[in-house]
């Protein structure tokens, strides 16, 4: 998906406050809705989203508002246990681009909201209002909505126009990936990568390039694309949080995912983008 376009969804920030709105959009016959939980979503053998018809009286505190889709509301329903749901990361690639866009909203809302029930403030008990894209608090009234932790994603290139991938402990065998990290507290994007490269791989930078973004929320990120370029230096991979880490040439990552060697992330990833688009030759485009 390419997450650079505008979105098909309306989500209707505007009207989610109108008294009855949102019970009006629930009785609307053509309404349909997504159940969905945290990290995980409900698909039929096809691997596609299983979306019905809603049922019952809205309740505010289970049925979440993502928006109009080709004039029809669709929501996402929480709240009735995970049985039939499987886990997004496995199924996200069988998903057509706008399934996917519900899918990673309805996934994050519903993450958001199970870890949200108290007040930063007060601490006072909160409750669902806008639709799902809030919380106010019951006590002192304050409001808050989700927040999106940014990380940035980092495909990394030397003079020769290799490329840097690595792989984490906790990886199905085989799987490499380009590096990424969170943005700490008083950074800059860019000085993240810089600060990421460094601890992760032990390499300085020379330049970096801002490629594209997309959400990812497990549990609530957003990740940010970057091409970064390093010396001819070899990397020192982080003991404990990075398993190995060596540069390829386009042919000998070719070869070594051709033999198993190597697997690559979902296609749906920017990870999985950055990387064919370097194995195309047309990164950053």
């Amino acid at each position: 998906m390419d997450w650079r376009v505008g979105s098909a969804v309306d989500r209707g920030a505007e009207q989610r406050g109108a008294p009855g709105w949102l019970e009006a959009a629930w009785e609307h016959p053509e309404a349909v809705a997504v159940r969905v939980g945290i990290g995980s979503i409900e698909v039929d053998r096809d691997g596609l989203l299983v979306t019905r018809a809603v049922e019952g009286a809205f309740d505010a505190e289970r049925h979440y508002l993502l928006g109009h889709l080709d004039q029809r509301p669709w929501f996402v329903t929480t709240g009735a246990g995970e049985d039939g749901l499987v886990p997004l990361r496995t199924v996200m690639d069988a998903l057509p681009a706008v399934m996917l866009e519900v899918a990673f909203t309805g996934v994050g809302l519903a993450t958001w909201h199970a870890g949200s029930r108290f007040c930063p403030a007060c601490g006072g008990t909160t409750r669902v209002v806008r639709g799902g894209l809030a919380r106010q608090c019951s006590t002192c009234g304050v409001e808050q909505f989700p927040r999106t932790d940014p990380a940035v994603i980092v495909a990394m290139v030397d003079p020769d126009d290799r490329l840097l991938l690595g792989r984490q402990p906790s990886w199905a065998p085989g799987r490499h990936s380009v590096f990424a990290g969170f943005v700490e507290m008083g950074e800059s994007l860019e000085q993240a990568v810089h600060r990421e490269m460094a601890e992760e791989v032990g390499l300085e930078l020379t330049g970096v390039t801002y490629l594209g973004s997309q959400p990812w929320p497990f549990p609530r990120s957003l990740m940010v694309g970057f091409l970064a370029r390093a010396g001819r230096a070899e990397p020192v991979a982080a003991e404990g949080e990075i398993e190995a880490a060596r540069w390829f040439t386009r042919e000998d990552l070719r070869r070594a995912m051709a033999v198993g060697e190597v697997g690559l992330p979902p296609f749906t990833s920017i990870a999985r983008r950055m990387i064919e688009a370097w194995l195309d030759g047309v990164l950053p485009a």
